[in-house]
């Protein structure tokens, strides 16, 4: 296997080229991620979740085969956790390199060499253990690459070289300096006269007593070299350290040269692989974490059906808001949601805190999860990739000095509509807060004709009842302009309470009214019969 070929991600390097130069990238930046709340669900530290969505098929269905062998193998992640640290050592390590300017230090080299050998020998006792367990493309390969390095007469060489040359260092305990000196007695240079295998005595009187040996040899100190002493800085002590680092280097220079040759053709290559790997390895383990502490709540999750972008597909059983699920004790609610021939667009109307923004929120986030690769929040989905998530939420950041919170909305909203295509989904939630209801469903019918006539999927979560009202309207003077059909929905009441499930039907304002005044003893009969038995 061409080791710059491989992926965890993306099944050849033509789709790995193709997405580095951005032809299958869909446009979802963090604003999106944040506000669908996917931020907080997969934060990762060594490359941003932006830059792994993917709208080629084939490429989410390498992943889903990734996901696949992680789910049903759970020591692969536990291999890949332990392995992200050992790439951190030697990142690190190079970092340090860097800037020192000493690249071609032995102790560095040495370092990087034991880092690279704890690497394989984990992946190697990791995946041999379940080699015949594997099914994706991805890790059948990966497995496959790590057997061939462990067990190559490169690897067994290596092993034994550094074996040799820790051991040499290892027997290292003391330097014998020899400094000359001029007429005045100061030194003009100095060098390493023998490296030993013994450490030096001090001489102190009280060790030659407990040694019950006064005469004096070649490891007895006579007086303690300066920069050691109690009231030299750290610089002094730095200085020599380096220069005796320096004098072994030039001790095992021979030893050195041929090493070399080692990291260079060999483990810098191998090494360099592996680190390629860092944020596709931090990611696929991240994202099973998330996936596998839905399993353990319960929660169903489902191998997509994937369909043409062209199709516009989205029709999913038992959908649930995964961030949701993972923060709360009790059951998620699920939900039905189908997008077809007679509805591109939803309205959403209900009470408040009825589960509108948690609804909108789940439509988003499977949308996202899928072009991620990942298994969906629900018994089965059938879906389309899109080219685009955008999102239309209440913030706290508008800029509001000069444009007013209706117009920064506005803005926003302009923004949606020249960014997207026939291929994108578009999210809002109680958009148009700022200004009053007629205000807000004048622009909202304006906006809701706009995406009817792009094409779009869009989902709007509103408190304008009486938008529902116009929606007839609306869909007939789009329909002139080739506009897609806009359908309502309604997050449902039983018995004057919230129960979070989203029906597909016409809304009527006035019963929320009427099932939250009966709710609190506020309706006209309640009142009238608490006052007449009084």
């Amino acid at each position: 296997m061409d080791l710059n070929d491989f992926s965890l991600l993306y099944p050849n390097i033509e789709t790995r080229q193709a997405h580095y130069r951005g032809e299958d990238r869909p446009c979802i930046d963090a604003l999106v991620l944040d506000e669908l709340g996917m931020t907080d669900m997969l934060r990762l530290k060594n490359s941003e979740l932006s830059e792994y969505f993917t709208m080629d098929p084939d490429v989410i269905s390498y992943r889903l085969e990734v996901f696949a062998d992680m789910l049903a193998n759970p020591s692969i992640s536990a291999t890949l956790q332990a392995l992200i640290p050992i790439l951190g050592d030697i990142l690190e390590l190079r970092r340090l390199e860097a800037d020192s300017g000493d690249v071609d230090s032995y102790l560095s080299s040495m370092t990087e060499i034991e880092l690279y050998i704890s690497c394989i020998d984990l992946l190697a006792s990791g995946f041999s253990a379940i080699k015949g367990k594997l099914t994706s493309r991805a890790y059948c390969a990966f497995a496959e690459r790590i057997e061939e390095l462990a067990e190559s007469e490169y690897y067994k060489e290596l092993n034994k070289k550094l074996s040799e040359l820790t051991e040499r260092v290892r027997e290292i305990r003391s330097v014998t300096i020899g400094v000359n000196l001029d007429a005045q007695l100061r030194p003009t240079e100095a060098g390493v006269l023998s490296i030993n295998p013994e450490p030096f005595r001090s001489g102190d009187v009280i060790e030659k007593i407990l040694r019950l040996n006064f005469k004096d040899d070649a490891y007895t100190c006579i007086a303690s070299l300066v920069p050691f002493g109690k009231k030299h800085n750290e610089n002094q002590k730095t200085a020599l350290s380096l220069a005796f680092n320096s004098a072994i280097g030039e001790v095992y220079k021979s030893s050195l040269h041929s090493w070399k040759k080692i990291v260079r053709s060999y483990v810098l290559d191998n090494t360099d692989f592996l680190l390629s790997l860092l944020g596709e390895i931090e990611f696929a383990v991240k994202a099973t974490a998330v996936l596998e502490s839905l399993r353990e709540k319960g929660c169903p999750l489902c191998l997509p059906d994937i369909r043409p972008m062209d199709e516009c597909a989205f029709n999913a059983k038992a959908l649930y808001n995964p961030s949701v699920a993972l923060k709360i004790e009790e059951t998620v609610v699920e939900n039905d949601l189908v997008f077809d021939e007679k509805a591109r667009i939803y309205v959403l109307t209900g009470p408040n805190r009825g589960g509108k923004s948690v609804i909108t929120c789940a439509l988003g986030l499977s949308q996202a999860m899928l072009q991620l690769g990942m298994f969906l929040p629900a018994e089965s989905v059938s879906i389309s990739p899109v080219d685009a998530i955008c999102t239309h939420f209440p913030t706290g950041a508008e800029d509001t000095i000069d444009k007013g919170r209706l117009g920064e909305e506005c803005a926003r909203l302009d923004e949606i509509l020249n960014l997207i295509s026939a291929h994108s989904l578009v999210l809002l939630d109680e958009s148009l807060s700022s200004t009053g209801s007629f205000e807000a469903s004048y622009i909202a019918a304006e906006v809701l004709g706009g995406l009817s006539v792009i094409g779009c999927r869009a989902f709007f979560s509103t408190h304008l009842h009486e938008l529902a009202a116009e929606i007839d309207g609306i869909n007939r003077r789009a329909a002139a302009d080739g506009g897609k059909p806009i359908d309502t929905l309604v997050a449902g009441m039983e018995d004057g309470k919230r129960s979070f499930k989203i029906l597909r039907q016409k809304p009527d304002g006035r019963s929320y009214a009427r099932d939250i005044a009966t709710r609190y003893g506020l309706s006209y009969e309640t009142i009238l019969n608490n006052h007449t038995h009084k």
